[in-house]
Order: C-alpha cells, then structure tokens, then sequence
C-alpha cells in the first residue's frame, strides 16, 4: 500500500508540473485512481512541503510550492 501512495504521489507531482491549479476533486478521474489513495498521496506530498493549498467556496485546490515549479 506505502508502495502504492507514494507511486501516486510522484504522478501527482507530475500533474502538478503541467498543471497550475487543480482541484482536489478532480484528481480520481484524471488518474482513475480511488479517491482515499489520492488522498493519502496529496498528504505525502504536504508532508514532505511540495504542495500549497487553497480554497474557494466549496473547492480546495492544490498547487507545487515555488521552488517545485518548472522555471
């Protein structure tokens, strides 16, 4: 399973790199992926300070930090 989530992390990350902003609760389908292994990965990647959150009414969006980003 720590196999698994970590796995997920690294394509989040990858998202991430393409991607500016997305909203959590996009991440399942664009991976089809189970939402609890999304969950634990974006907490992995919080863990370790590779992602910033905001939210927006109803929506939390997830974003690299700074120094993750592609220059």
């Amino acid at each position: 399973m720590k196999e698994k989530i970590g796995e997920t992390a690294g394509r989040i990350w990858n998202i991430l790199r393409e991607h500016e902003e997305v909203a959590i609760s996009q991440f399942p389908a664009m991976m089809k992926e189970k939402t609890l292994i999304v969950h634990q990965a974006l907490g992995w990647l919080a863990r370790e300070d590779k992602i910033v959150y905001r939210a927006e009414g109803n929506k939390i969006y997830v974003a690299l930090i700074e120094s993750e980003k592609r220059e």
